[in-house]
């Protein structure tokens, strides 16, 4: 008998708190008594936890999963205990979602278990985990706990929204705009609009969702994706023509000129939308699932002051 591999897969790590509500227990641990939040957990450990932000993402990617074929695997990955990951277990086995590899690394940094995992996706709401993730190569965001829950009117499609420049694409004319504004941006972008853009640090994950879709049933289960940019024309070229460079096709295109991104996102309902800018993640997580993926030069340091949603290119 052949060992079993994950090689061929879609494999999504993701934390305890990003997939299940546990909020309440955190502030057990925030504050510093780990053994108060461990025996809170076993206390619970029969009670299922409560859907977190991206319970509704996870599930529905489980879903192409069939007896006879295993699409997509989902790993627990978190900084909770062996014994507090019985209640995620259980949770899970609940909700009626089959996950059965877990590692829980009781506070040590989880995020280096994503190589042997080959993880095409790491969720966490753990904002030092991500950055890690992003740094050694791994699609990967920070999870807005707060944010709204996916809506049920898509039962058979799995919907993500993706950010472009540096989220799927690099943050190469994201620095043009930053260093010269506006203008720079646009004469940069149409002097090389037949260029294809470097890849981001999504560009995995959505070149894997493109795979899955098309070795798929889709009458049980279809993947719609976006890309939901503040470019707009002329600037819109060199994305569609990346794309087409990859040869990896999305379904809808919003080039959004500066605009709020939230109320787009609120029509297009995805289980979940990726986005580098904090203002634009804020903005989303109002109306629909959101995660911020710290990487590009808006990450490059600490934001000062509340987040704003400006009219950038990403």
């Amino acid at each position: 008998m052949a060992a079993p591999t994950l090689t061929d897969k879609l494999v999504v790590a993701i934390s305890s708190r990003a997939l299940f509500d546990f909020e309440e227990e955190n502030r057990l641990f925030e504050a510093g008594d780990e053994q108060a939040y461990m025996r809170r957990q076993l206390e619970l450990v029969h009670q299922p936890a409560r859907p977190g932000i991206a319970h509704a993402l996870v599930r529905k990617l489980l879903a192409f999963n069939t007896s006879e074929q295993q699409r997509v695997e989902v790993v627990m990955l978190s900084r909770n205990d062996p014994a507090s990951g019985m209640r995620v277990f259980a949770s899970a086995k609940a909700a009626g979602m089959r996950i059965e590899r877990g590692v829980f690394t009781r506070g040590r940094d989880p995020f280096s278990y994503l190589r042997p995992l080959g993880a095409h996706l790491f969720l966490s709401a753990n904002e030092a985990d991500v950055r890690q993730a992003l740094s050694i190569g791994f699609p990967a965001a920070r999870v807005m706990v707060d944010a709204t829950p996916a809506g049920d009117r898509y039962p058979g499609e799995v919907r993500i929204a993706f950010d472009g420049d540096a989220v799927l694409f690099s943050d190469e004319a994201e620095r043009v705009y930053q260093e010269g504004g506006l203008p720079a941006f646009l004469q940069h972008e149409v002097s090389l609009a037949a260029k294809p853009l470097a890849s981001g640090p999504f560009k995995p994950l959505l070149a894997a969702l493109h795979r899955l879709q098309q070795q798929a049933d889709a009458s049980r289960m279809r993947i719609r994706t976006a890309l939901v940019t503040a470019r707009s024309a002329p600037a819109h070229e060199r994305a569609i023509r990346t794309l087409l460079d990859w040869g990896i096709a999305v379904d809808e295109a919003m080039f959004l000129g500066g605009l709020d991104k939230g109320p787009f996102l609120r029509e297009f309902e995805p289980d979940f939308f990726f986005d580098d800018q904090t203002g634009h993640v804020h903005s989303a997580a109002r109306h629909v699932p959101a995660g911020h993926v710290s990487s590009g030069i808006a990450n490059s340091s600490p934001p000062e002051g509340p987040p704003a949603a400006g009219p950038n290119p990403a």
